[in-house]
């Protein structure tokens, strides 16, 4: 006789991988539009289906038990064939390409949005470049690329919001270059950041000197150099590495004002891959944690 098996519950377990991937029960809900306590009640059947927990609850978050984390990857795939099978069946299964632009520090929202873009439109083919703000939008513009995440310029407004954010001061632990006059910057070159020029104008506006000894189109080559003890540099909140520490009006240094975070789109109609990434990146991105 033939052992009996159960079966799963597709939106259970769209719930499961939300709270994994958000490591909570709110950002779960957020992320699937739905409430927390559906998202709980799905969870909790769940766990009673499969008779062990999934998660073990530590204050407002969640981590997965060793069950969750064998469950993770097979939910993952039940998942995607779910979908894969209901697009083709229906004909609603979207092809093509999609071109994004990012700037290489804002690379760390990425992986988890676009693994989930992957699974929900796997017929989707994905082109991802690095550049600077500047350059993208320009690439935008042109029609070389369908989207772009950038930070907001006087010379390159516009977009849609995603989120604002704010700008610190990052230095090295154990040094106090900040301490220095005039005070020794690394930025990006003088045409392509804002960061650089938000950073500027709040030390002259407040009397304090200031000097470029580093310039740099790279994000991990300006870390490094701060790490060096031998600079600041101006950086949102999100891209601090703990291997720095944030400089305050406490140790000299004004207050910056925060970026806007955009999503700009190229002109005409956008393909239906672009305005389904589109709206994953804004839901995403405008929901994440500072």
């Amino acid at each position: 006789m033939a052992a009996q098996t159960g079966s799963f519950d597709i939106d259970a377990l769209r719930s499961f991988l939300a709270v994994a991937e958000h490591s909570g029960f709110t950002g779960a809900a957020n992320a699937t539009g739905t409430t927390q306590s559906t998202v709980s009640m799905r969870v909790r059947r769940l766990e009673q289906a499969v008779g062990t927990p999934l998660f073990r609850r530590e204050g407002r978050g969640a981590r997965l038990t060793v069950d969750g984390e064998r469950l993770q990857a097979h939910a993952r795939e039940l998942v995607r064939v779910n979908d894969a099978a209901w697009q083709d069946l229906t004909g609603t299964q979207v092809t093509g390409t999609v071109r994004l632009g990012i700037p290489d520090d804002y690379s760390f929202y990425l992986p988890e949005t676009l693994r989930a873009f992957a699974e929900r439109h796997p017929a989707v083919s994905l082109e991802v470049r690095c550049d600077l703000s500047v350059g993208l939008v320009a690439q935008v513009r042109r029609g070389d690329l369908d989207l772009a995440i950038v930070t907001r310029q006087r010379n390159s407004p516009g977009g849609t919001l995603l989120r604002r954010e704010p700008l610190v001061w990052a230095a090295a632990h154990g040094s106090f270059p900040e301490h220095t006059d005039p005070v020794p910057l690394t930025v990006f070159p003088r045409e392509a950041c804002v960061f650089r020029e938000h950073a500027t104008r709040a030390l002259t506006e407040t009397g304090r000197r200031w000097r470029v000894i580093h310039t740099s189109k790279s994000v991990s080559g300006q870390r490094a150099f701060v790490g060096s003890g031998l600079a600041v540099t101006p950086l949102t909140a999100s891209m601090l590495p703990a291997d720095l520490r944030m400089a305050t009006a406490a140790d000299g240094l004004p207050d910056l004002p925060p970026v806007d975070i955009a999503l700009h789109r190229a002109p005409g109609r956008p393909p239906e891959p672009a305005r389904r990434l589109a709206e994953i990146l804004r839901t995403r991105l405008q929901r994440a944690e500072p």
